[in-house]
């Protein structure tokens, strides 16, 4: 194998087998926000080769301060077209693809997960990652999901386990009570923290109220491709507190877990080595 000199410095470490194995695997990430845009820019820096983003959001000014893709020159633009543009600067060799749609149940077909070696799930909204994961752990896609990133300011917190080991995460809670409800049994990956950072006292602006900080009269824009109809930003009730380091190590940790099974397959078995989670790394 011909080592792209991008990912030098990664052969150096895994080795060209496991670097070659990156360049066939198909991963797709489903949100692009805080921590999802890490992720995907994480695994396009480390040689993923087949990369699909899912969101169906556009870049808020409020963005800025957690999201890899949003900068002042990119507001307005669909986070997905903006972020498959960044990607692409990164590795033109990347094969990457958007689709600017809401996962559900009713949307999931049209996604082709069954092509997908990997699944990351960074999505916000509790109902589509309950969906999305009863879809995946029913093809039988690995799994990795992130639990809720908002109200933490420490990224040494961060911890990964089964969804149902997870303790003092809210979100986590929810997905659990959630799974429970639709009689789901197995097991899912997750990236969650216990910490909790007791609610500011400032008045949290809400995304498509009066009080809302995007550019005015952008609500009702759509794509270049004509086959979206969402809103600049959508218009929840309560906006969280969140920061880059806690969001973005999140990615990075979803990333790993992607970069370290393929190590584990391609790199370790063969040496007759356990695979990185009997390991403990």
């Amino acid at each position: 194998m011909v080592i792209n000199p991008r990912f030098q410095r990664l052969a150096l470490l895994t080795g060209s087998e496991a670097l070659e194995a990156c360049d066939r695997t198909r991963v797709t990430v489903f949100g692009v926000g805080g921590v999802g845009s890490w992720c995907a820019e994480a695994l396009v820096r480390s040689g993923i080769g087949n990369l699909a983003i899912v969101d169906s959001d556009r870049v808020c000014v409020t963005n800025i301060n957690r999201q890899v893709q949003a900068i002042s020159s990119t507001l307005g633009q669909a986070k997905v077209e903006a972020l498959r543009s960044r990607l692409l600067a990164i590795n033109p060799g990347c094969r990457v693809q958007a689709f600017g749609k809401v996962f559900s149940r009713a949307t999931a077909d049209s996604f082709t997960m069954e092509k997908a070696d990997y699944i990351i799930d960074a999505i916000d909204s509790l109902t589509h990652k309950l969906d999305l994961i009863e879809a995946v752990t029913r093809r039988g896609i690995r799994l990795y999901a992130s639990m809720g990133m908002a109200q933490k300011l420490d990224p040494t917190q961060l911890k990964i386990a089964d969804i149902w080991e997870t303790q003092g995460c809210p979100l986590a809670r929810l997905v659990r009570s959630g799974l429970r409800k639709r009689g789901f049994q197995g097991h899912v990956t997750v990236v969650y923290s216990a910490e909790r950072i007791p609610l500011s006292r400032g008045i949290p602006v809400s995304c498509g109220s009066a009080q809302c900080l995007c550019p005015k009269g952008a609500a009702s824009r759509e794509d270049e491709a004509g086959d979206l109809s969402v809103e600049w930003c959508s218009s929840r009730k309560v906006i969280n507190g969140s920061a880059v380091p806690v969001t973005a190590a999140a990615g990075m940790i979803l990333a790993s877990l992607v970069i370290r099974d393929i190590y584990a397959r391609y790199a370790l078995e063969p040496q007759g080595k356990a695979p990185f989670e009997a390991a403990g790394l």
